[in-house]
């Protein structure tokens, strides 16, 4: 009979994880650019992912998804269908840095529609990283957008003001600044989707 092997000596599978095998399966051809540099209009979502004890989470991943300008997203399951914005993609992917810092390049997306009311500006982000077994799903909120913030159904559904803060980025030079908190003290406020 053969000995079972001790922890240690068993290897880690896909199964297990989503941290060491994004950088496999998860790359994007147009990686953190949602439009080419110097498109005109174009701002940069920047920030860190930090663990639950306040570390940088250096072998994320931060993926984004939003409408265009014109709040329309190009999907199938978006009727109204995207207007033409050349090399406008909606999406972004972007590993996080040796700080657990990321940068994504796109347009600023327009209000949508949806159920319970007109939603306002926002990017869809998920993260993925070492211990996750699934993703976790947050928005990104415009600070400038206040009235648009507070009519926004699913900002709204977030009973608490300080979780609710965890959801609206901070304009900085050159575009908008969102630290991510996976756990722990100021966590970010995460969907269940």
């Amino acid at each position: 009979m053969t000995p079972r092997p001790t922890a240690d000596q068993v290897p880690t599978t896909p199964s297990q994880t989503v941290g060491p095998y994004l950088h496999i399966g998860l790359p994007w051809p147009d990686g953190p650019f949602a439009v080419a540099e110097g498109t005109p209009g174009s701002v940069r979502l920047r920030g860190t992912v930090y663990d639950g004890a306040g570390a940088p989470v250096t072998d994320a991943l931060v993926e984004t998804w939003q409408a265009d300008p014109h709040g329309r997203f190009d999907h199938p399951d978006d009727p109204r269908g995207a207007r033409s914005l050349p090399g406008f993609r909606g999406f972004g992917r972007c590993p996080t840095d040796t700080a657990g810092s990321y940068e994504i390049l796109t347009l600023k997306p327009g209000p949508v529609p949806g159920p319970g009311g007109e939603q306002a500006p926002h990017v869809d982000i998920s993260v993925f990283a070492r211990g996750m077994l699934h993703r976790v799903v947050t928005r990104l909120y415009f600070p400038e957008e206040e009235a648009a913030n507070a009519a926004d159904p699913v900002l709204r559904s977030v009973a608490d003001p300080a979780d609710r803060a965890t959801l609206v980025a901070s304009q900085e030079e050159g575009g908008y600044r969102f630290d991510i908190r996976l756990q722990g003290e100021g966590e970010t406020v995460f969907f269940d989707v």
